[in-house]
């Protein structure tokens, strides 16, 4: 790159800007999308299950600009886009596929992620209680995506090279999330964890339920790490 240092400064910051920029708007487009997506099945699957339940199964929520959630019976889906940018380190599987190779500003995308939380969390307080991401989107300048996340989430949509997100891509990727976490239950933890409480933590739990709770807390979490470290990102 010829020129003074200023003039290369100042190209660097006008390219990665705008590309930065456009990425951001794609992300905050699919975010709005998914919106929509979660009410719809929000509408779509009470009216399914109407009879069955007392309560709505699922209830959708917008908390902010760049958070939703949805509520599938006792579990609690949180929908989350990062305001940044981001880029992929070089031992990242991305770097390998030639659509990166031909173009390096393709690696830089936004991110929405999806935690699995218990429902009873957010309406006890229980606010040391734990989620777990369940899968992680990204999305780039083209529009191109994949998904990195447990099991399924992280075999079904790795295609970076050719993958371009829609309404119907994303519905899939909101259904497997969801089915996915109604699958992972919550687990007993061990005794020795549990076995002696103080005068203080009874006290807490009086007042605020302050026991620590999560679907695996207590329990290795290997086996439901499959799908994140042997995603295979293709393409041309």
């Amino acid at each position: 790159m010829s020129g003074t240092k200023e003039e290369q400064i100042i190209s660097i910051l006008k390219e990665k800007s705008k590309i930065k920029q456009k990425v951001f708007s794609n992300t905050y487009e699919v975010f709005a999308s998914l919106k929509g997506i979660l009410k719809e099945m929000e509408v779509s699957y009470n009216s399914q299950l109407q009879g069955h339940f007392s309560d709505k199964s699922l209830q959708y929520n917008e908390v902010s600009t760049f958070q939703h959630e949805l509520k599938v019976a006792g579990d609690m889906l949180v929908f989350q886009m990062h305001s940044n940018i981001f880029e992929f380190d070089r031992d990242h599987g991305v770097w390998q596929i030639s659509y990166i190779q031909n173009d390096k500003m393709a690696t830089y995308c936004g991110i929405i992620n999806i935690y699995n939380f218990l429902n009873d969390s957010f309406k006890y307080n229980r606010v040391n209680d734990l989620g777990y991401l369940v899968g992680r989107i990204f999305i780039n300048k083209d529009f191109h995506y994949f998904v990195e996340g447990k099991r399924q989430m992280g075999f079904l949509y790795n295609d970076f090279g050719n993958d371009v997100i829609n309404k119907e891509s994303l519905k899939t990727i909101i259904e497997t999330a969801v089915s996915y976490s109604l699958e992972f239950d919550l687990l007993v933890p061990p005794y020795e964890n549990v076995k002696i409480i103080t005068v203080d933590q009874i006290q807490e739990k009086r007042k605020n339920s302050q026991q620590i709770t999560g679907k695996r807390l207590g329990f290795g979490f290997r086996s439901d790490d499959v799908g994140v470290e042997n995603v295979i990102y293709t393409g041309a």
